[in-house]
């Protein structure tokens, strides 16, 4: 029975590079689903990572799709918002580092991420 586990049960311990690029392709696959439609025909970009914050904020494992799509609503406006007002004060449609750094400057939270 131990032959059967091997290196403690992981195929990844084994350093075989099949197996290594068959588990990178499995993870992969995973992040093709993180683009999800909503019922109401808008892409949801955010949807597995905003589940995934919510439950480690103490929420349910799966929290209601109302919630995690009115966060994803709120996200999106602030990032549209602060894209908008980085092109505002930039250079006239780009937007740099500097900018946000400087819409940021007096909110020490965000400036210090």
């Amino acid at each position: 029975m131990a032959s059967e586990s091997g290196a403690g049960g992981s195929s990844m311990t084994t350093g075989n590079p099949e197996e290594l690029n068959r588990s990178f392709e499995d993870e992969d696959e995973d992040r093709d689903d993180v683009i999800v439609e909503s019922e109401g025909g808008r892409r949801r970009y955010f949807n597995k990572e905003l589940k995934c914050m919510l439950y480690g904020f103490g929420d349910d494992k799966n929290p209601y799709t109302e919630t995690v799509d009115f966060l994803e609503d709120l996200v999106m406006e602030f990032i549209q918002d602060m894209t908008q007002k980085a092109m505002d004060i930039g250079r006239t449609g780009r937007v740099q580092v500097e900018d946000i750094i400087f819409l940021v400057r007096k909110h020490p939270r965000m400036y210090a991420r």
